[in-house]
């Protein structure tokens, strides 16, 4: 099932949220004689941003790693761990995610640059597991993170609400921030 999703994100339809579909041509409306200056500047920070959040992410992960490797815990609990990380990436969808608010200061997840890190994220302990179907999680969630960036680097107007109108508010179809507060 989890390899279904993955694959549907790299192949996104219609009927995807906006935060996802963001990426895709068809989902943007340009702002007219929007900065492309401000927009540079954006991506700067948000690259910045993002880096900070991939080094966090990793430090967490290299704890449980360690953890793992010297032998407290075992492979089940890092399938354990990834069903946690599963119901977190929902839990920062629906309600309160830390790297939103603490680290990207995005106002939802429609305008966060790394919404689509979410499968890499729950799928980081799988990396451990030595098993194909565990292997094969983790690096779809790796193609589907480049991907993103990819897309990410080569069109960061599609990303931010200063250059897309389908972005801004007003015509926000998720409504994800009526959950989260």
């Amino acid at each position: 099932m989890f390899m279904v999703i993955m694959v549907s994100h790299l192949f996104p339809n219609k009927l995807r949220s906006m935060a996802l579909l963001k990426s895709k041509e068809r989902s943007y409306v340009p702002v007219e004689n929007y900065s492309e200056f401000d927009l540079l500047r954006y991506v700067q920070k948000q690259n910045q941003k993002a880096w900070t959040v991939m080094l966090v992410w990793l430090i967490i992960n290299g704890i449980w790693a360690l953890v793992y490797l010297i032998g407290i815990i075992g492979e089940a609990e890092l399938f354990l761990l990834t069903g946690f990380y599963f119901l977190c990436d929902y839990i920062c969808i629906l309600f309160f995610c830390p790297f939103r608010s603490k680290i990207m200061k995005n106002k939802c997840c429609v305008n966060c640059r790394i919404y689509d890190w979410g499968h890499f994220m729950m799928f980081t302990p799988m990396l451990f597991i030595k098993n194909f179907f565990s292997w094969s999680l983790f690096f779809t969630s790796v193609i589907v993170l480049i991907r993103w960036e990819i897309l990410y680097a080569k069109h960061p107007e599609r990303f931010w609400e200063g250059s897309n109108k389908i972005l801004q508010c007003a015509n926000c179809r998720d409504k994800t921030c009526k959950f989260k507060h």
